[in-house]
């Protein structure tokens, strides 16, 4: 069943736009899912959206009508609005019409599955959504198989993590604990720490990756804290040749994860192609 909003004081209009904040998210226990590749790929991974706003004014293409039936087939409440409407519950600068709300992701440590010889990311203190979401991207495009997020300063339902990671959010196992709690986990599933830092001797292509490993990466201002890099089983390092001291944290991810990637060598998926076919 579809409803109309026409007015910008709709109630509805109102809490949507509450979710944008952190402490109302976490008091609902719910997200903000826009775009279409976003709202995609939470249905792709059976992430179903409890709401859908659209908006037909401001399609980009001929798709988004499918993936609207998608939401109401999935159980979504859909509710069309006007453009002005839309405007106001979108946070993009230029919306695509389709705006889900969706139940959080919350996963724990407990719940992650692994296999032999994971390769997992820990992002300790992130400040930035933006980078927390596109470590997340290049986590699912390396083929991580898990990223644990620790002492979070942002939270993983954050809009702006969703859009950075243009909808991996749904694709990943993505946990949150302390960096205490995810210490004595890896331990316990005796998954190496790699950590990465400006300091260190070793050149990031000189670690073996090929074993289990889960590349530690910490805050854009600080760095990783000393718990991490006092656990870590090795410290590595990316070189720098210009004025510049380090990477952006995200950037530092994407390469220390595709150095795992060559030293793994291809993989396959379940049509028996490799994955960059």
């Amino acid at each position: 069943m579809s409803s109309s909003i026409a007015s910008l004081s709709n109630p509805r209009v109102k809490d949507v736009v509450r979710l944008r904040q952190r402490s109302h998210r976490d008091e609902s226990g719910l997200m903000l899912i826009e775009g279409y590749r976003e709202v995609k790929r939470a249905l792709d991974n059976r992430h179903n959206p409890a709401q859908l706003f659209y908006c037909p004014d401001l399609f980009q293409g001929s798709n988004e009508p499918a993936l609207v039936e998608r939401c109401r087939a999935a159980g979504a409440e859909i509710l069309e609005s006007t453009a002005p409407v839309f405007r106001k519950l979108a946070y993009r600068d230029r919306p695509e019409g389709l705006l889900a709300v969706a139940p959080q992701v919350r996963r724990t440590l407990a719940s992650l599955r692994l296999p032999r010889n994971p390769l997992l990311v820990v992002a300790e203190s992130i400040e930035k959504p933006g980078n927390l979401g596109t470590i997340l991207r290049s986590a699912d495009a390396a083929g991580v198989h898990a990223v644990i997020v620790c002492d979070r300063c942002t939270d993983i339902n954050n809009p702006n993590v969703v859009r950075a990671s243009i909808g991996t959010l749904f694709s990943l196992p993505v946990a949150e604990a302390s960096s205490a709690d995810t210490l004595a986990w890896l331990a316990g599933h005796g998954v190496r720490i790699v950590a990465a830092t400006p300091h260190a001797a070793t050149l990031y292509t000189a670690a073996d990756l090929t074993r289990s490993a889960a590349v530690v990466l910490g805050a854009e201002q600080y760095g990783l804290s000393e718990i991490w890099l006092k656990r870590a089983d090795v410290t590595v390092r990316i070189p720098m040749l210009g004025q510049a001291d380090s990477l952006n944290v995200a950037a530092a991810a994407t390469i220390l994860l595709f150095e795992a990637v060559r030293q793994r060598g291809p993989r396959r998926g379940s049509d028996g192609r490799t994955k960059d076919e």
